[in-house]
């Protein structure tokens, strides 16, 4: 949309969601088709369609954003294995005449399939009304994290966090955003490959797990604080803005990013694995366009663009907090702490961090990028 808006002379662009596979004519009238994965939601229809396409000279893009094998804790681990989703997603890639991704290090592993790649990394516009949301006032020190439903193994990272730290006579908040209830349960019978799908209930969602990890399986909140809670309904509570924990209801992609402004450090644990490593660097991305301090797992797309702030103890002109594999038993809690008792610090990384983006990751600059590549490609 962005492409349309900026470039209207030189680019038109259809967005398309109900895909004829069998109408050529329509795929015809097109330079470029790119998809995410795969055109439509049929694998091997999809690559029948690219094969003819290719041979017709109108350039195929599969942009690809997430490892196509996730590990055996991710949810859908067991669904892609036995749909060999996986396989279906790699050839896809090897039948495309290019392939766009967002960072350097996705695209050596995606460039073992297919050597026509090109990174058009995560971005923001940051005119958004959901990224000019101002940051409520507190007289509390506010440690948020905000994400899915598939990150229990990362956030387990933090396990101990708030106990270490000790919350219950301190003027920090913890907040967890993205709190959802909705959904279903598949329960799949590994001796019959039989899946049976049921709605969830409220307490068997992974989010009670995460807000176990945040308040010490609930130690650190009142009695009366805990039964609204335990109620697991999307209603505002008389004392949440002083509670030592907040509980975040999900928003629509539309508005998820205004979930920043209720905090003043991030958090970001990633699990080092495969899956992980090559994700996307967005939660550097939201947070510094935010001008949070934040605190990251220095691997993989943590690598790129956060220098740690911290050298033999001392605070230096980095712009985040990193904390190395070897040491998430103990540096998580140690930064944390470091920064509570050094709140300028707060602000200053923030503001570093929000240089480093806004000069990379403004949404008008990959455009313009991406435009360029297309231009590129029909050359």
């Amino acid at each position: 949309m962005c492409l349309q808006k900026l470039y209207p002379n030189e680019v038109h662009v259809d967005i398309e969601f109900d895909v004829n596979y069998d109408d050529l004519s329509f795929w015809s009238k097109y330079d470029i088709i790119h998809y995410h994965r795969l055109i439509g939601n049929d694998y091997d229809k999809s690559l029948l369609l690219v094969e003819w396409l290719n041979k017709q000279g109108i350039v195929t893009i599969c942009d690809i954003d997430d490892y196509w094998m996730p590990t055996k804790e991710h949810p859908l681990h067991a669904i892609i294995v036995q749909e060999k989703i996986n396989e279906r997603i790699i050839a896809q890639l090897k039948a495309a005449s290019h392939v766009v991704t967002t960072t350097s290090i996705f695209a050596s592993e995606v460039q073992k399939f297919n050597k026509n790649v090109s990174i058009l990394p995560n971005a923001i516009d940051p005119n958004e009304p959901q990224f000019k949301e101002k940051t409520l006032e507190s007289d509390k020190i506010r440690i948020g994290w905000l994400g899915g439903s598939s990150h229990l193994h990362d956030l387990y990272l933090l396990d101990g966090l708030v106990n270490v730290v000790e919350t219950m006579d301190s003027k920090l908040q913890y907040v967890v955003c993205g709190f959802d209830t909705r959904g279903t349960m598949t329960e799949f019978n590994q001796d019959t490959g039989e899946k049976k799908v049921r709605a969830i209930r409220p307490e068997e969602t992974v989010w009670v797990k995460y807000e176990e990890i945040f308040t010490n399986k609930y130690k650190i909140v009142g009695d009366e604080y805990k039964t609204h809670l335990m109620k697991f309904k999307d209603e505002s509570y008389h004392n949440e803005l002083n509670e030592n924990y907040r509980r975040v209801w999900t928003l629509p992609t539309t508005s998820y990013a205004r979930n920043y402004s209720k905090f003043d450090i991030s958090l970001a644990p990633l699990k080092n694995h495969i899956f992980n490593r090559v994700k996307s660097q967005l939660k550097v991305i939201e947070a510094g366009f935010y001008k949070k301090a934040l605190i990251a797992s220095n691997i993989g797309p943590y690598t790129i663009d956060l220098v740690h702030s911290l050298d033999k103890g001392n605070f230096t002109d980095g712009n985040a907090l990193l904390v190395d594999e070897h040491k998430n038993h103990s540096d998580w809690s140690k930064y944390v702490k470091k920064l509570v008792q050094n709140p300028n610090m707060i602000i200053d990384m923030g503001e570093r961090l929000y240089e480093t983006v806004s000069a990379r990751y403004d949404l008008n600059i990959v455009t313009k990028n991406r435009k360029e590549l297309y231009f590129s490609l029909l050359k």
